[in-house]
């Protein structure tokens, strides 16, 4: 046989072999990219989730915080930050406790804990906030922010998890849930001022979850917390979102409802909330500087932009106008039924100054739900170019997310079922953004192109030899780090709240440090300090 007729055959059977190629990609189901999330260009960070370990991130003070374990967010007021607890004031034992069950197992210092930062390479405990007002027994002071121009601090408390949290069985009306006012005149002794239960316009409790304080740049005397009330109700008289006006509290005054909402009718199938795993909800939401903007982080529905353009100007009777058609919405889950493969959307902040939002997922081990696990949840940069219909334009994640980790021996039986490397609560700037990441310790990323996210740095802290009581969801695996609470940029520094480890003090010398270095103030959850001057 020529050589010609070789070539000739060799040409016909690459054709052919092309054509039964395409015939096969195109009546063949679409392998979804790691594990349902969307097909856009993910970038993924190397490092933070081995302790012990940091990049771009050095150490410039801690506290250990007694050692107490379950720490959860914090707040800063001139030199001092205040922190609260996760667990509650029993003995309680966590969930494969090897001192359980039972309770034998002692919460120590479980208040809010003040800790002065006038030295912030000696940080050290001056104070404790305790019974009857923090540390009671099956209540978790969960959230705190402060207003500093009103010496206010605001901490949110809730009835806390037996499986979770290692609390008591009850009810919320056992163990009641309110938000507590203290006055912050002598800071290392809070005063305690009154305790408000957030309510609907019908009258109907509504329990928190999470909040973000809102200061009016027009008026340095008003300010309103955004509060997501979490419901499954489709029922638009049963808010998922509400907003109280706390301006006059300070002075003794009342904490009045503005506005509330839900929009979980919109959605498709979500008169069954199995259709979304049970958790169609809002679980937290951003507010632009100006405030005429919301970002809500739906946990099985991704993300909405919604207009609170009445609520900031302080028109009578406000309007909040959803600009996002559920149908729209930038997808990264399945739509419904989407049981086994809902985004459980976390957090949503604007990139300030930019037309970007972030969002995070936050996924537990499969001890908590089946469905959770490897690859756990990450970040995603998304569009706001359009608010009618937001595109997500990059991803980021870390390589513990990755399919190779999911599938490798280090992802073992109790990493898989008692550890989460997930995205929590993220601070942001306009090019970087520090989130922290539960054992992939606090992450920083260059978002300076959206469309291609990179890892900047990362702190992941050496564990402590022991604490009073581990985390029964997220410390039965071999990685004691567990980074928590949104990250807080004060004269440069970050604070950051380990949920096992304590309070880490950061500085940052990464790309784009200069942002860094001329912060005065900044944290996620509010639009205090330098939030109004980025935009």
């Amino acid at each position: 046989m020529t050589r010609r007729r070789w070539g000739i055959l060799i040409a016909s059977a690459l054709v052919v072999l092309v054509v039964i190629i395409i015939v096969f990609i195109s009546i063949s189901p679409k392998t979804p990219s790691l594990a349902g999330k969307p097909q856009t260009t993910s970038t993924v960070g190397a490092g933070g989730g081995t302790p012990g370990t940091a990049s771009h991130l050095s150490l410039v003070g801690q506290s250990s915080l007694y050692q107490r374990g379950m720490n959860a967010a914090l707040a800063i007021y001139q030199q001092y930050v205040y922190i609260g607890n996760r667990t509650d004031g029993s003995n309680t034992c966590g969930s494969g406790d090897s001192r359980g069950p039972g309770n034998a197992c002692p919460h120590p210092h479980p208040g809010v804990l003040i800790v002065s930062a006038a030295d912030p390479a000696h940080p050290n405990i001056v104070g404790e906030i305790g019974p009857p007002f923090e540390g009671n027994v099956g209540i978790t002071s969960r959230e705190l922010r402060v207003w500093p121009q009103q010496k206010l601090l605001i901490v949110m408390n809730f009835r806390c998890s037996a499986v979770l949290h290692a609390c008591p069985q009850g009810t919320d009306a056992v163990f009641p849930f309110d938000l507590k006012f203290f006055d912050l005149s002598d800071p290392v002794h809070p005063r305690f001022i009154k305790s408000y239960v957030p309510a609907s316009k019908a009258g109907r409790p509504l329990l928190p979850h999470e909040m973000f304080l809102w200061t009016d740049p027009h008026n340095a005397n008003r300010a309103l917390l955004y509060l997501s009330t979490p419901t499954l109700s489709v029922n638009t008289k049963v808010p998922n979102l509400l907003i109280a006006d706390i301006s006059h509290v300070a002075t003794g005054g009342a904490v009045t409802e503005v506005a509330e909402g839900n929009w979980n009718n919109l959605y498709p199938q979500a008169n069954n909330p199995a259709n979304y795993n049970y958790n169609l909800i809002v679980h937290s939401m951003g507010v632009t500087a100006d405030g005429n903007r919301a970002y809500l982080a739906m946990e099985a529905g991704e993300f909405l932009v919604l207009d609170t353009s009445d609520v900031a100007k302080d028109v009578a009777n406000p309007q909040l106008r959803l600009l996002t058609d559920p149908a729209n919405r930038p997808l990264w889950g399945n739509p419904a039924p989407c049981s086994n493969t809902c985004p459980n959307g976390h957090s949503a902040v604007q990139v300030p100054g930019r037309p970007f939002a972030l969002t995070t997922d936050e996924v537990y081990g499969t001890a908590t739900d089946r469905s959770f696990g490897c690859p756990w949840g990450w970040v995603h940069m998304i569009s706001l170019t359009d608010p009618a219909h937001p595109k997500i334009v990059g991803q980021y994640n870390i390589a513990q997310d990755q399919p190779s980790f999911c599938s490798s021996q280090a992802n073992d039986a109790l990493t898989e079922q008692f550890t989460s490397y997930s995205s929590h609560n993220p601070t942001v700037l306009p090019d970087l953004a520090f989130v922290s990441w539960h054992s992939g310790g606090l992450q920083a990323i260059d978002i300076s192109n959206p469309d291609r996210p990179t890892q900047a740095g990362w702190f992941s802290p050496t564990p402590l030899p022991q604490v009073a009581n581990e985390d029964p969801a997220l410390g039965g695996g071999p990685n004691k780090v567990q980074m928590w609470s949104y990250p807080i940029i004060s004269n440069g520094l970050i604070y950051v709240v380990d949920i096992r480890n304590g309070l880490y003090i950061l500085r940052y010398t990464g790309p784009h440090a200069d942002e860094v270095s001329k912060i005065h103030f900044l944290e996620g959850n509010s639009n205090l300090g330098d939030a109004l001057t980025l935009g």
